[in-house]
C-alpha cells in the first residue's frame, strides 16, 4: 500500500468502523487439533415452525461437534458441518447427541474425503458494486 503504519492503521480502523470489515479470524488447521474425521450431516425438523427451528437451532448451538449451520430450502431444513477426531466418535455425537434432540426428526450424513478448495475471500473485484 505504500503507507507508514499510522495511515495505514487509521485506514484500516475506517474500514472496520463503516461496516466493510465484519470480523477477524483464524483458521485452525483440523488434524492437528485432532478433528480428523468431517462430514455434512442433513437434518429435517418435526414440523418445521418458527418455536421448534429456533429450539433446535439453540440445540445444535450448544453441540460442540458442530463447526457450521445453514438454513436450506428444499428436501432438508438444516444443514450441519461436524468435525471428530474419529468415525467411532462421529457415530456416538450421531446417536447420542444429535440424535437425542427431539425436533431433529431425519438425519442423513455424508462424510468429507478431502477439501479441495474453501474460499472465505471477497467476491472478485468484477463482482463487487462500484464505489
Amino acid at each position: 500500500m505504500n503507507l507508514s503504519q499510522t495511515p495505514c492503521l487509521r485506514r484500516l480502523r475506517r474500514l472496520e468502523q463503516s461496516g466493510l470489515i465484519e470480523r477477524y479470524s483464524v483458521q485452525l488447521n483440523h488434524q492437528m487439533i485432532g478433528a480428523n474425521v468431517s462430514a455434512f450431516v442433513f437434518v429435517k425438523v418435526n414440523k418445521n415452525t418458527s418455536g421448534n427451528a429456533s429450539a433446535f437451532e439453540s440445540a445444535v448451538a450448544n453441540l460442540p461437534e458442530v463447526t457450521e449451520c445453514c438454513v436450506l430450502a428444499g428436501a432438508h431444513d438444516y444443514m450441519l458441518r461436524v468435525s471428530t477426531a474419529t468415525l467411532q466418535s462421529f457415530e456416538i455425537f450421531l446417536k447420542e447427541k444429535l440424535a437425542n434432540v427431539p425436533m431433529a426428526e431425519g438425519i442423513e450424513s455424508t462424510i468429507i474425503l478431502n477439501q479441495l478448495i474453501k474460499r472465505d475471500a471477497p467476491l472478485p473485484s468484477t463482482s463487487l458494486k462500484s464505489s
